[in-house]
């Protein structure tokens, strides 16, 4: 016999939560650290070191628009990664953090220029993409989330009666 759908909804929203501490330990050092977010700083210097091994329209996006703004991109990073991690821990626009879950990732994982090598799909990058992902395509933010207050509460008409 099969657990109740009430079991698997609570485990995915054990795993939303694991999700949204994983990104919170990401996002938050970054946005504590100011050397992070500076013109020379970590994440240029990171962009720096990976742009390199990358090509194409990516690469042209790299050199010509991250590098000059780093500090934008720095603090678009280590808020974005925050943000996602305080939406997936509260279950608050679950499917909106798992988006932005899977997008950030997915920037990483390109711009290490990790695409051209099939070796590095085992990666942390390949990981928060799965992790997040759950959060995209399933509602796990309908059990002990923000989300199921908001799929309860009563929409309004719109002047209809």
């Amino acid at each position: 016999m099969l657990p109740l759908a009430q079991t698997y909804a609570s485990w995915l929203a054990v795993l939303r939560i694991y999700t949204g501490v994983f990104w919170l330990l990401h996002g938050i050092p970054k946005l504590l650290n100011p050397a992070f977010a500076g013109p020379g700083g970590m994440m240029a210097d990171m962009v720096r070191g990976n742009v390199a091994q990358t090509s194409g329209p990516y690469h042209d996006f790299l050199v010509h628009v991250v590098l000059p703004n780093a500090p934008i991109f720095a603090h678009l990073v280590a808020w974005g990664e925050t943000l996602v991690g305080v939406s997936l821990l509260l279950g608050l626009f679950s499917r909106l953090g798992g988006l932005v879950g899977v997008f950030l990732p997915l920037n990483y994982w390109l711009m290490k220029g990790d695409f051209v090598h099939l070796t590095s799909l085992g990666g942390l990058d390949w990981a928060a993409m799965a992790l997040s992902f759950t959060h995209l395509a399933l509602p796990t933010g309908l059990v002990l989330g923000l989300d199921a207050y908001i799929a309860r509460r009563p929409r309004a008409t719109g002047g209809k009666t």
